[in-house]
Formats: C-alpha cells, structure tokens, sequence
C-alpha cells in the first residue's frame, strides 16, 4: 500500500534508537524525508546513515528535546532545510525516579512539555502548508495503573493533550493522535536489560501480562505510527492507539 508519504518532511524526537529508530526507518521508507534530533550524537549518525541508504534525505540534529531553545532549533533548520514540516513524531521521554519535586518536574518536563512544546513549534509550519501529522509517543500505562505515579501522571497528560490540540487544530487540517505502546523489547532498551538480567522472571511477566506471548517489537510501534501520520489515515484524529498486544486491560 501506497501510504502517500514520498517526499513528506517529518521530524522525530529521540529518533537515535529503539522505537525512535525504527520510526524513523518506517517514514523513510514510504519515501518521507525525516529530521532526528537526540542527545546522543553517535547513534544519531548512525541511524541517520540508515535512513540515507533508503533513498531520502536525513537530517541528524544533536539536541536536546527538554530544552525549548534547542527544539526549536531543530524546527528551524528542518524546515531551512527541506521547506516545511508535515508530521511531527514526539517519541522523546522515559521514568522518572524518586517522588520528590525535583523527579516531578522533570519527569513531566521529560514526558509533556517536550511534546508542548515541539507540537507548538511546528504547528505554524503545518498551518501554512495547508495541514499536518502530530502523534505522541505515549503507553499504555497512560491509560491505566502500572509504573511509576510520574511516569502515568505524565503519559496520561500525553493523551489527554493530543486530543485537546486535535479538537483545537482540526480546521487546519492537522490531525493529532497518540499510540500507546505496551511493553516493547529492543536492543539496549529496559525491558532487553531486564531480559538479560532475568530470562526466567521475564517468562513469567510475559506468561501473565501478554496475550500474544512475547514482547513487542519497535518496528510494529513505528508500522502504526507511520499509517496514522500518512493521508490514508486522514479521518482519524484524537484516537489513542494501543499497540500492545492485548496487555492492556482498560476497556476504554
């Protein structure tokens, strides 16, 4: 299927590795131009070689997401470099430890306002090239009980944004979801850590949370993601997609 997406302009916040990665190799493969940004400037020339020998153009942008001066950098030289923006991946985030003020600002400035803030950088963008892609990186945790109080507060916060700037942006034509991933094993991610820390453990984890019987994989995120910021998913906007294979258990 022809996704529509040859010679779109997307940008992915920490699009270095894992879920990020494989979104990023998802979108150049349907053709999309891709922008990454992270902090590590290694994995990020790596993963943007890979996207050069799929045929487009990469853009590898070391920053950091959580900084509004850095993020909007990364807008404007995307948009210096190829002319405009038309999907917008907030992938960037992760845990948060400790309960304290400190752990909460930052988890949620990790999570959220990365999001806030690169969704409000682009949407002029978007708005002046007649429409857009907005999906954040979310999880399931941010639909029901499960991790840590930051890490829910903050994912919950995620969806509940999405579909407040879908309602506000759907006359410009750009369209705002979220995909909820469930537990996602990629290599150097937690759960592939915890997996090599404790095979027979993870077993059991997988034995009692996952229907499907194993982990996710970051290419079956970054297939979602990739119809959801493409035209062929053009009636859908305020959705929360679970990719999880049936771990979830929210009947909502």
């Amino acid at each position: 299927m022809d996704l529509g997406l040859k010679d779109r302009v997307a940008i992915v916040t920490g699009g270095s590795r894992g879920i990020g990665r494989a979104i990023c190799l998802a979108l150049a493969s349907e053709g999309c131009h891709v922008a990454l940004c992270a902090r590590g400037g290694d994995q990020l020339r790596e993963t943007a070689a890979e996207i050069a020998a799929l045929g487009v153009s990469p853009l590898g942008v070391v920053a950091d997401a959580t900084n509004p001066e850095e993020i909007e950098r990364v807008v404007g030289l995307t948009v210096e470099a190829r002319g405009r923006v038309d999907v917008l991946v907030n992938n960037v985030g992760g845990g948060q430890s400790g309960d304290d003020d400190a752990a909460w600002f930052g988890g949620i400035d990790l999570n959220l306002f990365a999001a806030v803030r690169a969704s409000r950088a682009v949407v002029p963008h978007m708005k002046a090239a007649g429409g857009g892609s907005i999906i954040h990186i979310t999880s399931i945790y941010g639909r029901e009980s499960g991790g840590s109080a930051i890490y829910n507060a903050s994912k919950a916060a995620m969806i509940s944004h999405a579909k407040t700037l879908a309602l506000s942006l759907a006359p410009d034509g750009i369209r705002v979801n979220s995909v909820a991933p469930g537990s996602i094993r990629h290599p150097g991610g937690s759960w592939d850590r915890r997996v090599e820390a404790d095979p027979q453990g993870m077993q059991r984890f997988v034995a009692q949370n996952i229907p499907s019987g194993r982990f996710g994989r970051a290419a079956e995120v970054a297939d979602v993601v990739t119809f959801l910021a493409s035209p062929r998913a053009s009636w859908i906007t305020g959705a929360c997609i679970n990719v999880d294979g049936g771990q979830s258990r929210s009947n909502i």
